[in-house]
């Protein structure tokens, strides 16, 4: 899921993927609007309000916008930083850094968030934008681009489009790609609103301890995803003794 990248790289993981960081960018997005009533996955909407308040001349609340831009934008530097340079150390490892770096992100907001929310509402919002920066840039370099799970209106164009030539494509190779495009961004929509649900619902009952889930999963694909890799690795050796 995380360390297939290239031509090894299938839709079986790019599915794997895509369920698990949309579901997580779902929830987030959620949980971080009933929060401080910001969006925390994207950040198309700040950038408009970044215009209007310098138009207003209201500086200082165009720079908060300004740095929720920033603190995405700083997340996907970071991630994609940290993958060039584990890299040159271990190919083991380059994404799973960024990863725990998300994490750790989540759970910090998830046990000072409420604090947060009564002290300085804006930190929260940068330290969840950051960690979707993170996750963005992740699981674009990963898939090839192929796969985005923290907003959806680029997804929703891709799908029209894509069921629209579903009209056209007659080879069949054609078509079974176009299909199994549709279901990545099926996937990754089905998702994002179930984490978005489970976030609107949990976080009535919790709070911002809601990330807690965000965060556990998280870790939970990474340790998955590690022990498959030993048990193949143990079944090759296995195979290679006989």
């Amino acid at each position: 899921m995380f360390r297939h990248q290239g031509n090894t790289r299938t839709l079986k993981h790019n599915l794997s993927i895509a369920s698990l960081l949309s579901f997580v960018a779902g929830l987030v997005n959620v949980a971080g609007f009933l929060a401080v009533q910001k969006l925390t996955t994207n950040v198309t909407g700040h950038f408009a309000f970044f215009v209007d308040e310098v138009f207003k001349l209201e500086p200082w609340q165009g720079f908060i916008y300004f740095l929720y831009i920033f603190f995405f934008l700083l997340g996907s530097f970071v991630s994609n930083f940290l993958v060039e340079v584990v890299s040159r150390i271990s190919h083991n490892y380059e994404y799973i850094i960024p990863v725990i770096i998300e994490s750790l992100t989540l759970f910090f907001s998830a046990l000072f968030g409420q604090q947060l929310v009564e002290e300085n509402p804006n930190i929260l919002a940068f330290c969840l934008l950051f960690a979707m920066g993170v996750q963005n840039s992740l699981v674009t370099k990963i898939s090839n681009a192929t796969v985005r799970t923290t907003h959806l209106t680029g997804l929703f164009t891709d799908l029209g489009i894509e069921l629209s030539q579903l009209f056209f494509y007659k080879h069949k190779e054609q078509k079974n790609q176009l299909i199994s495009s549709i279901k990545l961004r099926l996937t990754i929509i089905n998702f994002f609103f179930f984490g978005g649900i489970i976030g609107g619902v949990f976080y009535a009952k919790i709070g911002l301890y809601v990330l807690f889930i965000a965060t556990s999963l998280l870790l939970l694909g990474i340790i998955v995803e590690d022990l498959f890799l030993k048990f193949l690795l143990i079944k090759r050796r296995l195979s290679k003794k006989q």
